[in-house]
């Protein structure tokens, strides 16, 4: 059974954020895919199961299965594109969270999401103001994930959060942004899940079904640039449509091989 690595979010090795890549012919297990997951030690491992014309896409972080990942769906397309197994322009995933569509940009790849704005959540404040040693502007949550907005950006790159506090959150895990510094970056941000064995993402793609409607209100721009301050680093273009958010990116396969055990 053959695997891939990708680095998402970047065109160069080592950067972004890497994910596992499986295409199945035959389905596998829930065990043996959180066993795939655990052995790839990555923040997501992607199983593409390809039937005919379907495709249908689950992610499994070391430690569970998630309804939702950007990185590894960016991955998965491109491995489809690159490796020869889709020629269409545009891939169709059936998901835990839907239909999610992937087609070919300017700036790589672009996955169509589902919007999942925040509301504000006032009594969170202090809570927040603990985990990261900072008075937040604001705190919403989407249900998935919680979102801190901090007042600079150079606050946010020295951030020390309290990982053992994040994972007390109901949410999944925590995102902190800023409004950025420099001209090419609308916003930054660093998302953290330590509940899914995750201290740090180095990128996370689905955080902009949240920070996308938050920014786009605030800025007035329904096209930004964001950029993910993790010590890896991620560049994402992030466009609002309606119900419905594009994040583009461009990705770089890095490792290819074989499992020969399950």
């Amino acid at each position: 059974m053959k695997f891939w690595q990708v680095d998402s979010f970047s065109d160069k090795p080592f950067r972004g954020n890497p994910a596992a890549v499986l295409i199945l012919n035959e389905d596998l297990s829930d065990e043996m895919k959180q066993n795939i997951a655990l052995e790839m030690s990555l923040s997501e491992t992607a199983f593409v199961l390809q039937k005919g014309d379907s495709l249908s896409l689950r992610w499994f972080t070391p430690n569970t299965e998630v309804d939702l990942c950007g990185h590894a769906t960016l991955a998965a397309a491109h491995i489809l594109w690159s490796e020869g197994f889709c020629t269409e322009e545009q891939i169709t995933f059936q998901s835990k969270s839907g239909s999610l569509n992937v087609s070919k940009s300017s700036s790589g790849y672009t996955l169509d999401f589902p919007l999942q704005p925040p509301t504000e959540t006032i009594t969170q404040k202090e809570r927040l103001s603990v985990i990261l040693g900072t008075p937040p502007v604001y705190v919403g949550t989407n249900g998935h994930d919680c979102v801190a907005v901090i007042e600079s950006e150079d606050l946010l790159r020295t951030l020390t959060p309290s990982i053992e506090l994040i994972k007390e959150l109901p949410e999944r895990g925590l995102l902190v942004t800023a409004q950025s510094n420099e001209p090419s970056y609308d916003y930054i941000y660093r998302g953290f899940f330590p509940k899914l064995d995750i201290s740090e993402d180095p990128v996370t793609g689905s955080a902009h079904t949240l920070l996308g409607p938050y920014w786009s209100d605030k800025l007035g721009k329904t096209s930004m640039r964001a950029y993910q301050a993790s010590s890896r680093g991620g560049e994402l273009t992030v466009e609002v449509t309606g119900t419905r958010v594009c994040i583009s990116g461009r990705a770089i396969t890095t490792l290819r091989g074989d499992i020969l055990e399950i």
